[in-house]
């Protein structure tokens, strides 16, 4: 549980160093990269010890800890996306949401 829980802050975080900077395209590129990195910290400070508590104490294999990661990433972004970029969502994209939970299923319960 706390696995991800951590991976959600940690995404959070991660969105908007990789694409928060969109909003903001007048001002200089090596600002951008500065402010990014500074919000990368965050991201690591709650990502490292989610994998270390998934693997160690929660007994998720690598594999499945990545799957986990992509879930909560391409959720967490879906929202950012919608909120604060402004961007509108389509069928296709409801599509691949469930090619996703689709393929964390067979991560988790395939032989």
């Amino acid at each position: 549980m706390w696995t991800v829980i951590l991976l959600c802050c940690s995404n959070v975080f991660m969105t908007f160093a990789w694409y928060g900077h969109l909003r903001h395209t007048k001002s200089p590129l090596y600002l951008a990269i500065l402010v990014s990195w500074g919000i990368a910290f965050f991201e690591y400070c709650f990502q490292v010890p989610a994998n270390r508590i998934g693997y160690t104490t929660e007994h998720f294999s690598m594999v499945k800890l990545k799957t986990i990661q992509e879930v909560i990433t391409l959720s967490v972004f879906a929202v950012f996306a919608i909120y604060y970029g402004g961007e509108t969502l389509k069928w296709n994209h409801a599509v691949a949401a469930v090619c996703l939970v689709l393929a964390a299923f067979f991560v988790f319960y395939g032989k």
